[in-house]
């Protein structure tokens, strides 16, 4: 395949998908059919990602997952935060991928808490946990609350410029935690120009590193920051 844009329909007549989720690709099927059912309607996706979703929406989302594994490999206690779910990328993706991960979509706005909600029940997802919040009012729940604990990982997609980004994630890691933001072809200059900020907010060694997806398609960017 050529790195070019796949629809739905050529992938799904293909054996790709299948061998790329294994086991998880039925739960991936209802995800796709309930975006391509709803998703515009509900503001989730646009008029043009409609008949791409596998590519544009679910399989980017997929390839932070090995980033997450590596991560987590190990520990005790694989816990994740994903900052702005609006329609569950990354969140709901890699819930399903790492059914031995704990994963807290974080997300602000009513109607897309509703949507986060009823993926969990159609995909079946045991290890989720749905919260209406700004990140910001997390982090100071963290703050007051002793019962609550730092996370391993902290993932987003599409949420804001590094320069936002890091005051409203790095604070939810705990010590040695990760950052691992999917982020376009502007991510180095993103992090250039939030290097004040990442230090400030407990980040160090920040990383952007491609994130491929499949052979014949153009891989997707992560940023990666310790936290210290």
């Amino acid at each position: 395949m050529d790195a070019e844009i796949h629809t739905d329909e050529e992938l799904e007549k293909s054996t790709l998908l299948q061998d790329l989720f294994g086991d998880v690709y039925p739960q991936m099927q209802a995800f796709k059919q309930k975006l391509a059912k709803e998703g515009e309607e509900r503001g989730i996706i646009g008029p043009r990602d409609v008949d791409i979703i596998w590519e544009r929406h679910i399989l980017n989302s997929a390839a932070i997952v090995p980033f997450i594994e590596s991560s987590t490999d190990g520990e005790r206690f694989k816990t994740v935060a994903d900052i702005g779910s609006g329609g569950g990328f990354p969140g709901i993706v890699v819930a399903a991928c790492l059914p031995d991960h704990e994963v807290t979509l974080i997300e602000p706005m009513e109607r897309r808490i509703e949507w986060l909600n009823e993926c969990v029940a159609a995909l079946k997802l045991v290890n989720v946990r749905v919260v209406r919040k700004r990140a910001e009012e997390t982090i100071k729940e963290m703050k007051h609350n002793k019962s609550m604990h730092p996370f391993a990982v902290v993932t987003c997609r599409a949420v804001a410029p590094m320069t936002k980004l890091s005051g409203w994630t790095l604070p939810l890691l705990k010590h040695g935690g990760q950052l691992i933001a999917l982020k376009g072809r502007s991510a180095p200059a993103e992090v250039r120009k939030a290097a004040k900020e990442i230090q400030k907010n407990g980040g160090r060694n920040p990383q952007v590193l491609e994130a491929p997806i499949a052979d014949g398609f153009e891989p997707t960017h992560v940023v990666i920051i310790d936290k210290k």
